[in-house]
Order: C-alpha cells, then sequence, then structure tokens
C-alpha cells in the first residue's frame, strides 16, 4: 500500500497510528515515541501489538507520516521485535541487539 501523505516529524507522531513492516503488513500501533529527552534524539517507537508491547529501534523506522509508520524490516523481523520494558529496559535490549 503506497503512503502519499507528507512526512512528520516523531515529535508530531500521534498515539494510535497504524504502524506497518517494509512488505506492508501491520506490526501493531503506536503507543508511544521514545526520544533522548536530553539531546532530543529519536530512540525509536514504543508500539502495541497483539503480543504486548514492543520497542522499534530508530534505524529500523522508514518513514513517519500522520495516517502511518513504515519500518525498514519486513513482517517476520516485526514478529520478533523486542519487549519493551521501559527505558532501561529498551536500552539494554538495544545494546544487546547492536552488541554495544
Amino acid at each position: 500500500m503506497a503512503d502519499d501523505d507528507h512526512q512528520i516529524g516523531y515529535q508530531a507522531l500521534p498515539r494510535g497510528v497504524p504502524v506497518h513492516a517494509s512488505d506492508g503488513a501491520l506490526v501493531g500501533k503506536v503507543h508511544r515515541v521514545q526520544d533522548n529527552a536530553r539531546e532530543h534524539i529519536f530512540d525509536g517507537i514504543v508500539i502495541a501489538t497483539d503480543k504486548g508491547r514492543r520497542f522499534v529501534d530508530a534505524p529500523e523506522v522508514a518513514r513517519i507520516t500522520r495516517a502511518r509508520v513504515t519500518l525498514t524490516i519486513d513482517a517476520a523481523a516485526g514478529a520478533d521485535l523486542p519487549q519493551h520494558r521501559g527505558m532501561l529496559g529498551s536500552l539494554q535490549t538495544r545494546a544487546e541487539r547492536t552488541g554495544r
């Protein structure tokens, strides 16, 4: 499905916007945006899924509009997103996933 809507900044992303994988599959809906408050750097999105809240790391977000978020990952990778465990938990998960 094509998304002809204009891109918006992550700060303007409303809760409840559908999140789609790169292959078009619905992965979940935006629960909240996560950023580094001190430096105002986009860290990722917490999404609500059928399996609970999951964390999508910023590099996995391809496009943000008011109508949808499109990820760089496919539905299979979307099903494997880490569980969101609050700010510290998601940072630990990110470090584990990236080896940093």
